[in-house]
Parts: structure tokens; sequence; C-alpha cells
């Protein structure tokens, strides 16, 4: 059994319709997340670019700050702060949003045949439509500049144009990379022969091929890392590496 809290207020009818009730299972898709509870309400939430959960073991701390929602156990807390979505819905709402968004990689179910028809109809740029969840779910700024990167997309390149093959490939790439990522807690999308030490873990500095290197050297060919904004995200990559093709 839950009790939830809102000391913020801005959750309080939602926290009430939780409170007391007991939480049955938990489901990830993508950026969003769910929690089911009795009677079939799901609490979801988006944390977006600022939502942060916090954790502990009771007791649990005076609530200090903009803390939207607070659930207790008789052993655990969780907060929730400045998510983008915290919501109660019903398994028709749930459903809704679940239908809107495109496969996620890290369900084993997913199918990534939905997301390559979507890029393969679509004229935007393939930085861009990795970005958008209805075409796949869950992918961030993080994994969109490396995976492009490691399979030597361009990142202007129109998604029609994207060879089928390279998808599949890079659908693959993805799982690897996001599964290792949860269960080590880090991401990490280098391969040690491209890192400065090659031998051991990956350093902080070693993690990544062109996301946040700007101005400096490619791992592989040593061209400046390049940075623009698309999707009101900063984009990261290497003009020699990612080259648009002749012709």
């Amino acid at each position: 059994m839950v009790a939830a809290s809102s000391p913020q207020g801005r959750f309080v009818t939602g926290a009430e319709l939780l409170d007391g009730r007991t939480l049955e299972t938990t489901d990830a898709w993508g950026k969003h997340l769910f929690h089911r509870y009795s009677d079939r309400l799901w609490l979801h939430v988006h944390l977006g670019l600022y939502g942060k959960f916090t954790d502990g073991v009771q007791p649990v701390p005076e609530p200090r700050g903009a803390l939207r929602l607070r659930l207790q156990t008789e052993e655990r807390w969780v907060d929730l702060r400045g998510p983008t979505a915290c919501e109660v819905v019903d398994p028709t709402r749930k459903s809704a949003i679940t239908d809107a968004l495109g496969p996620d990689p890290l369900r084993a179910a997913a199918d990534p045949d939905i997301a390559a028809r979507r890029i393969a109809r679509s004229r935007v740029a393939i930085a861009a439509l990795l970005m958008n969840q209805a075409v796949v779910a869950g992918i961030g700024n993080v994994y969109r500049a490396e995976i492009l990167y490691r399979h030597r997309i361009p990142p202007s390149l129109p998604g029609r144009e994207l060879d089928p093959v390279v998808w599949a490939d890079l659908w693959g790439d993805l799982i690897t990379l996001m599964r290792a990522g949860v269960r080590s807690g880090r991401i990490v999308t280098t391969r040690p022969e491209d890192r400065e030490r090659p031998s051991g873990p990956a350093r902080r500095d070693d993690a990544f091929y062109v996301y946040r290197r700007t101005g400096l050297p490619c791992r592989v060919c040593g061209t400046p890392i390049a940075r623009t904004v698309l999707v009101m995200r900063n984009l990261f990559w290497c003009p020699r590496c990612q080259d648009e093709p002749a012709g």
C-alpha cells in the first residue's frame, strides 16, 4: 500500500486518487513511465528535460522545494520533481498514449519495421526523425548523435534516403547500446579501440564519439567535431566521417 501526497500542491487531486492504493506493476515505454495501481488506475510520468526522481529508505526527509509527488511505503519513499507530465489516467488513456509512440528499442516486442516505414515516407532529416517519439521512442539527444556517428550517417540525410539495411543495423546497435546503458547506469558508445585508454572501463572523457565534443578531434579521422541546433537540441557530428555522399 502506498501513501501519496503532493507537498507542492500541484498534484493534490491525483495524489488523493493514489493514496492508500496498492502499486501492482510498472511499465516504461520510451520516455514515459507508468505505475499501475489497484482499480486499474495508472500514474503516467514524463520527466522531460528537468524532471527527476529521488528515493530512499525511511524515515522520509522533510519536503523541500517544488515537490510534485511523494510516494511512501513503510520502508521506502520516492519523490518526483519538475516532470513534464504527471497525471492519473485510466486504461483507455494509457493505451492512447502508448499507441502514439514509436517502437522502443528496450522493449522485447518492439517492431523496428514500424519505424522503418515512417522513416521511409519522410523527407525530414534522419537526425530529426530519431528525436520524434512517434517514430522511435526513447532515443534521447546522446543516443541520437552517437548512433548516427557509429553508422556514418549524415544527420541531414532525408529519412526516405536511408538504406533499409543500414536502418536494420542501426536498430540492432541501439538495442545493444541502450541495454548496456540500463545495466551499467551510464551511456558509453565508444569502442575500446577508439578510446584514449583502450583497456578497462571507459573513462568519462572516453565515453562518446561526438556528443558534447565540439571542436575536439574526431576519434577516428581527427576532424574537429561540429555542432548545430536541430529540433531545439544541440546536434553533434563529424563533418568528414558523416559527410554527404557526392552526387
